[in-house]
């Protein structure tokens, strides 16, 4: 089966509003960050339905943002043509869900936990994950949960997965300075896999920006896939 990885992005990380305009579908964020805010192709675009979208989203309060994906080579080059930067191109990785159920968790490590418990909040905050990114969190509908990562008897992390069409995609996952490098992310990861499991998603999924090595070299570790990738183009001069 063939995933749709746009609709599993917007169904667990959803935008506050959609609509479709001409050959687009726009995203009204919120301040919720690019994910939630880009505007997306659904068909061939002209410079006309271009520069609708770019009005559109301004009267949003949003900067033009768009995000391609692979088969959108067209739209990119015209809107490197209309000087839009690239920004942030991201990998998506995926592996069965079973492929991390295989370890059991360290006792008090990591806990599925919603609603989330004020230091997970806390936690989001600290990595710059603030009120407007927990608003998305609170309106994804269907399975969602928070996760929470102790070590050494601290809080130490967390992070949110939900489900869309039998996949669990892992979102805002943040771990404590103090804490990283010490094995918290593959526990988070395990944890969303056996969740994912107990409500019936098949797959694990998680987005990572290419330039995080770090994150990039966990997933790879724990044996996901990039299965899908995207970038963001941000028009910045004369904005």
């Amino acid at each position: 089966m063939s995933l749709n990885w746009a609709d599993i992005v917007d169904g667990t990380w959803p935008a506050a509003r959609f609509e479709t305009l001409g050959p687009f579908r726009l995203r009204q964020g919120l301040g919720g960050g690019s994910r939630v805010s880009a505007a997306s192709a659904l068909a061939p675009a002209t410079d006309a339905d271009v520069a609708a979208a770019e009005e559109a989203m301004r009267k949003m309060g949003q900067r033009p943002l768009f995000c391609l994906r692979p088969g959108d080579d067209g739209l990119d080059q015209q809107l490197a043509d209309r000087g839009y930067d690239i920004l942030d191109p991201v990998n998506i990785y995926k592996c069965p869900a079973d492929h991390l159920t295989d370890t059991p968790i360290p006792r008090v490590t990591a806990f599925t936990i919603w609603n989330p418990l004020a230091i997970m909040n806390e936690i989001w905050a600290q990595g710059g994950i603030g009120p407007e990114r927990l608003a998305i969190m609170d309106r994804t509908e269907g399975p969602k949960t928070g996760i929470f990562l102790r070590r050494s008897d601290h809080p130490a992390g967390t992070g949110f997965v939900a489900i869309r069409d039998s996949v669990a995609m892992v979102h805002a996952l943040e771990i404590l300075p103090a804490y990283r490098r010490q094995g918290l992310g593959q526990w988070a990861m395990r944890a969303a896999a056996f969740w994912a499991q107990k409500n019936g998603a098949h797959t694990l999924s998680v987005i990572c920006t290419k330039a995080n090595d770090g994150a990039n070299g966990l997933y790879k570790a724990l044996g996901m896939e990039i299965t899908g990738e995207y970038h963001y183009r941000q028009l910045v001069q004369g904005e």
